[in-house]
């Protein structure tokens, strides 16, 4: 148990400064008293261990500010060199917008690469593009894990973190955009989307959280995404249009009129 607990902290700490090597985050409170929450606009935003938190910093690994939180120098400089970002297109409900992706941070983005037994990929891109797309608007919707994965209230109500007349127009949208895509997916699939997609949840995590058996939860993630991905555009997730058949002789013609 101690061995697994400090593999576990091991884990978290290298998660915590992958997300922090790419800029500066803010400091906020969560729903759970030995949690902090590290938000990074845009990047998203992960939850911590407050006590290992205030450990990173007095050895001198992170450092806080004005309510902000930072890589220490030395650990910015050492970051900087070794950053393995790209910039992802996904498609939304007002066209295609440009997202960034940490390659070496995000669960998501290191599923991609692999390959099945086969050799293709794991995931297909209408997959990708969707967990993207869930991850963009649960940002830009400033939704904070105050309930995790209780979906009882709507997040387009706005009743999770803040009233609706809080939000801007633009992070309202977002809210009812991803209170669909929960709605979609169903509640068995939506939590393990919330944890990896938005939550930046390592799979290992979510197994441990869960009680799943090892390497089960990156399957799960696959029939979320898929189901996920037929929410945001069911004409084309298949790799072609649909297109609507009529059987008839030969002569036919639909009536107009």
């Amino acid at each position: 148990m101690a061995a697994s607990a400090k593999a576990q902290g091991d884990s978290a700490r290298r998660r915590l400064l992958r997300f922090l090597s790419q800029g500066e985050a803010r400091l906020a409170d969560s729903a759970a008293r030995d949690r902090v929450l590290l938000d990074a606009g845009d990047r998203g935003t992960v939850s911590a261990d407050r006590r290992q938190l205030a450990a990173m910093v007095r050895e001198g690994i992170l450092r806080t500010a004005g309510g902000r939180i930072a890589l220490a120098a030395a650990q910015a400089g050492a970051a900087a060199a070794s950053r393995d970002v790209g910039a992802v297109t996904i498609q939304t409900d007002d066209g295609p917008r440009t997202v960034v992706v940490n390659w070496s941070e995000s669960p998501l983005s290191q599923l991609v690469r692999r390959k099945d037994r086969s050799g293709a990929p794991f995931l297909t891109a209408a997959e990708f593009q969707a967990g993207e797309r869930l991850r963009a608007d649960y940002t830009r919707g400033q939704i904070m894990p105050r309930l995790g994965a209780n979906w009882v209230a709507t997040v387009s109500s706005g009743r999770r973190d803040g009233g609706v007349a809080e939000l801007t127009e633009a992070a309202l949208a977002a809210r009812i955009r991803v209170d669909k895509a929960i709605g979609a997916v169903g509640p068995e699939l939506a939590g393990v989307l919330i944890d990896i997609c938005c939550f930046l949840k390592g799979m290992e995590t979510v197994e441990m959280e869960r009680g799943w058996p090892v390497r089960s939860a990156k399957v799960v993630l696959k029939t979320a995404l898929g189901a996920l991905a037929r929410h945001y555009d069911p004409a084309t997730v298949s790799g072609r249009p649909r297109i609507m058949l009529h059987w008839g002789a030969s002569d036919y013609r639909p009536s107009i009129g």
